[in-house]
């Protein structure tokens, strides 16, 4: 727990609260915009365990979109349960962008989802199989394909798993946001197009409470995956 200084007197900063403070507005985002699409979500979680479904459901109204997910931890789970080829599990491990794609698909097509999510990495404390502890990946697997983002970590165990779940929802809600501009007749707000017009922005979302020296708590790297191929 960090410290504020408020008035010449030092008081106790619950960091854990001011994350999932975060989440929840992240989540609230992600569940209004696919009610509005008429779409559904379902969640595929490693190190997470459940945080990310747990964010989402605490929403009101999420029954309309959300399917289910899966918290498959341990690694042979990811093959049986999520659909993730076993090959791949034996030569990369859990932690790998490639994994992390196949969670999302996989999420997305065994719940019959519009949308799938997938979170895998290390929380710590110790490295796990050469790989350390804050390197997160999140996946985001949707009609049109699919996007996988890495992320590096700093911080404790909690935060580094509440960061991952914030992460997570952000990159669905940029990828949400590139449907909306494909196809804005399913944008309720849309305006008439103008060519002169810039793209609008992607829907912020306020990043984690970092420890000093990190951005937003994550230094992401972002590439895109064919999801379906995987």
């Amino acid at each position: 727990m960090q410290r504020e200084a408020s008035g010449g007197v030092e008081r106790p900063v619950d960091k854990s609260a001011a994350d999932e403070a975060v989440a929840g507005s992240a989540a609230a985002g992600v569940v209004h915009r696919l009610a509005q699409r008429h779409e559904t979500l379902a969640t595929v979680e490693s190190l997470t365990g459940g945080s990310l479904a747990a964010s989402i459901v605490d929403i009101a109204g999420v029954s309309g979109i959300y399917r289910g997910g899966l918290v498959v931890y341990a690694t042979e789970l990811k093959g049986t349960l999520a659909g993730v080829p076993t090959d791949l599990l034996s030569e990369r491990g859990p932690v790998d962008p490639d994994v992390a794609a196949a969670l999302a698909e996989g999420g997305r097509q065994r719940c019959g989802a519009d949308w799938g999510v997938a979170t895998t990495g290390v929380a710590g404390p110790e490295p796990q199989d050469g790989k350390p502890v804050g390197l997160v990946y999140v996946a985001v697997a949707g009609p049109n394909g699919g996007e996988v983002r890495q992320l590096d970590l700093d911080g404790g165990r909690d935060h580094v798993r509440a960061a991952a779940v914030v992460e997570a929802l952000r990159l669905l809600a940029e990828r949400i946001h590139d449907a909306d501009v494909r196809d804005p007749g399913l944008d309720p707000d849309a305006q008439p197009s103008d060519p002169d017009a810039d793209h609008p922005d992607a829907p912020e979302v306020d990043g984690p409470v970092a420890p000093a020296g990190t951005a937003g708590g994550a230094r992401g790297r972002a590439g895109t995956a064919d999801a379906a191929r995987r």
